[in-house]
């Protein structure tokens, strides 16, 4: 199990139902994992999806929202036949999640019935929750992922029922919008506004080094653009997109 150096996991799971804490818990469980790995801010695709056989019915309120069926689940594995593995893939990485106390409680739960060393996923992860991420940048807003993704003008067509593995994927990509640095920055709100900024980039004195230049592939050059795309789109307007960068040839 090797930590490795800017490792991002976005995560979500779906449930047999809401545990109420306190003096009365239901012991409700994990029926769906989904986790989206990004290494240095790019989607590596190695990602993590179990389907899980609780061992337990699941509400009729939780079914309205997922659509997991018991029957679906009835071949599934255990979270205890998973458990190693789910420990293995996400250690060592910052594990990213909306509404983090909700998820870390029921796997910490799963991990509290099982003969092992590791009783709470916040010792071998660092935990950032999203949600409370968007409540900074948006206050007093909705900050759920329907509302970010009307915000943020994402497809969400796939989005039918809640599904884990397709959550996770949406976080990964509103996460990284949040986190940009460029939302919120003057010279990407209308092009009249930013010439200030242009001439004060243009005229910033580099000094230039003698490390190695490796150049951008095609496909890292796509997946620029395509972000840059979605910057312009947002934003109405992206400096590194206008004045920078040139995919015409």
């Amino acid at each position: 199990m090797n930590t490795i150096h800017n490792r991002q996991i976005f995560l979500d799971t779906e449930t047999t139902g809401i545990n109420i804490t306190g003096t009365y818990y239901e012991g409700h469980k994990i029926i769906e994992i989904g986790a989206v790995e990004l290494i240095n801010r790019l989607p590596t695709g190695n990602n993590f999806h179990k389907y899980l056989n609780p061992n337990r019915s699941i509400t009729h309120e939780s079914f309205k929202i997922h659509g997991i069926s018991n029957d679906f689940l009835i071949n599934k594995p255990t979270f205890s036949e998973i458990a190693e593995e789910f420990i293995n893939y996400v250690y060592g990485a910052e594990l990213i999640i909306h509404n983090a106390m909700f998820d870390v409680d029921f796997i910490n739960y799963e991990l509290s019935k099982l003969n092992l060393s590791i009783k709470n996923i916040k010792n071998i992860c660092h935990i950032t929750d999203s949600l409370e991420t968007s409540r900074k940048m948006f206050p007093g807003k909705k900050n759920n992922l329907d509302a970010l993704c009307v915000r943020y003008k994402l497809d969400t067509s796939k989005r039918k029922l809640h599904s884990a593995i397709i959550d996770a994927e949406i976080l990964s990509k509103i996460f990284l919008l949040m986190t940009s640095g460029q939302i919120s920055l003057p010279f990407t709100q209308n092009k009249s506004s930013s010439q200030k900024e242009l001439k004060f980039f243009e005229n910033i004195n580099i000094k230039r080094s003698s490390l190695r230049i490796i150049m951008a592939n095609e496909k890292e050059i796509l997946s620029h653009k395509e972000n840059l795309d979605l910057i312009q789109k947002y934003s109405g307007f992206c400096m590194w997109k206008e004045k920078f960068v040139d995919y015409d040839g």
